[in-house]
């Protein structure tokens, strides 16, 4: 009964609270760590960059606002937010309730480039070396699914991206265990469970941009993905060009994805249990779910990444640990309350 009450409320107010919640969320995990910063101090500081007043703080404290803080807590947020999209929309075009953003070998080529850069020195190039690794992980997992000629079955792109997800992962290990020295070990690892200890404003352009650019087209598709909910034949039942649309659809999101990995590394369970906790509330229809699963995703990103840089001051934890002691127990609950189908 309490579900369905949930459900009664309308997508609106669940909107509205959410966008109030994201906003409290950013201002409070800013003023979380070991400098005396308040919420007045975040705006002041906000404002001022704005070229709205002079700030009250002094040049450090202003600097761990704006130039240490604020964009970590921002890329945070876009990146939960694009993986969120990334999960809901990958679950809905191969209808299997496992799909989550790194379905098709994104996150394994993602990691294969990076640790390439990493072990060659030169880590400037990281969002371009993962991103890159990501497309071209994609690239491979549709050729091998559309081998056949029968086009894009749901089944075979699944089986193929675990494939190309095994090699990438294969090869990654090989490098690093040929390769990796002293304190590149520590570099990788940290990279490959998921960190936004390097976030800065390029970091935050690129997720940010991505989200809008990407995301944005992606959240406005909820009609289509509707329609594949019920299979292909239903969807193109309704008007939509099956095969084309699921191309489009496959290529934005591992876009999305490769965007995010780039600048946070392999991050977990995000893109696959906050889709199904957001559809459990508000139901199915993709023209709801994907929108607050994206506000879902930056608050829960956050604060992971608030208590992965916080819980063991001074010492700091990769945010992807953090999301899958949260997200696991989460996802079993899940599990328990729902069974997904």
């Amino acid at each position: 009964m309490r579900r369905s009450g949930l459900r009664l409320v309308p997508p609106a107010v669940w909107a509205t609270l959410l966008c109030v919640l994201l906003l409290l969320t950013v201002t409070v995990a800013i003023t979380i760590g070991p400098a005396d910063i308040t919420a007045g101090d975040v705006w002041a500081s906000v404002l001022h960059h704005l070229g709205v007043g002079e700030s009250p703080l002094t040049p450090l404290r202003d600097g761990i606002v704006w130039e240490l803080r604020m964009p970590r807590v921002l890329t945070a947020g876009a990146v939960g937010a694009g993986l969120a999209i990334a999960g809901a929309v990958m679950q809905a075009l191969t209808r299997n309730a496992l799909a989550d953003p790194y379905l098709l070998g994104l996150s394994s080529g993602a990691s294969l480039g990076a640790v390439a850069v990493l072990l060659l020195g030169v880590s400037v190039l990281l969002p371009v070396a993962a991103f890159a690794g990501a497309l071209l992980a994609l690239m491979l997992t549709l050729i091998i699914a559309r081998a056949s000629g029968i086009g894009l079955a749901p089944s075979r792109t699944v089986l193929a991206g675990v494939a190309v997800s095994a090699l990438g992962s294969a090869l990654t290990s090989f490098v690093v265990f040929w390769t990796a020295t002293g304190d590149s070990y520590r570099e990788i690892l940290s990279w490959l469970l998921g960190s936004l200890a390097g976030a800065d404003w390029p970091a935050v352009a690129i997720s940010v941009g991505a989200l809008a650019v990407v995301g944005g087209p992606l959240v406005l598709a909820g009609r289509s993905l509707d329609g594949f909910a019920f299979g292909d034949t239903a969807a193109a039942a309704l008007g939509i060009h099956v095969d084309r649309t699921r191309w489009i659809l496959l290529v934005a999101t591992a876009l999305l994805t490769g965007a995010m990995v780039s600048v946070s590394g392999s991050i977990g369970f995000v893109g696959l249990v906050l889709p199904h906790a957001v559809r459990l509330v508000v139901g199915s229809r993709h023209r709801v779910l994907l929108p607050l699963s994206a506000l879902v995703g930056a608050i829960f990103l956050i604060w992971c990444d608030t208590l992965a840089r916080t819980l063991f001051d001074p010492r700091e934890l990769p945010v992807g640990i953090i999301t899958a002691v949260v997200g696991a127990p989460l996802f079993v609950l899940l599990l328990v309350r729902k069974p997904l189908s």
